[in-house]
């Protein structure tokens, strides 16, 4: 079973942005608007040199993310729509090149699912972590930054 509707797949292949939240170990929050890419049950991000990000040191020290995808389908009527990810994230290699992989935990969406016109049904779902499948790109240690 898939961590995403199919409604969820086609809506996030959409989009351009996701705004990742993390915080700090003590709970300071940061949030950044970042490109992403849907692979598998998973969201992943990366950027230009990101071991120099505050959501870098942040993901070493609190794994906690949430993510939020979302726009207008139209403003009159208004018609948000979105879906809010809240997981794991870690810090894989790919190529040399270090980047994020955000395991959803709960997903919520609204006005994606159920088109419906009016004022969005939200869908909350917990996805269980047997029905994630770890990805397929060989990974290496991360050395934390200092």
């Amino acid at each position: 079973m898939s961590a995403f509707t199919e409604a969820e797949l086609a809506y996030l292949g959409s989009q351009p942005l996701m705004r990742f939240a993390t915080a700090s170990a003590s709970g300071k929050p940061d949030v950044a608007p970042v490109i992403f890419e849907v692979e598998g049950d998973a969201i992943v991000t990366a950027g230009f040199d990101i071991t120099h990000t505050v959501r870098y040191r942040n993901i070493q020290n609190n794994p906690r993310a949430t993510l939020v995808i979302d726009d207008l389908a139209t403003i009159d009527p208004w018609s948000p729509r979105g879906i809010k990810i809240t997981g794991t994230a870690e810090i894989e290699q790919v190529n040399g090149a270090p980047r994020f992989r955000i395991t959803p935990e709960v997903i919520i969406s609204w006005a994606v699912n159920d088109t419906t016109p009016g004022i969005p049904k939200m869908d909350r779902r917990e996805i269980p972590r047997s029905t994630v499948p770890r990805s397929t790109v060989p990974r290496s240690t991360v050395p934390r930054s200092k």
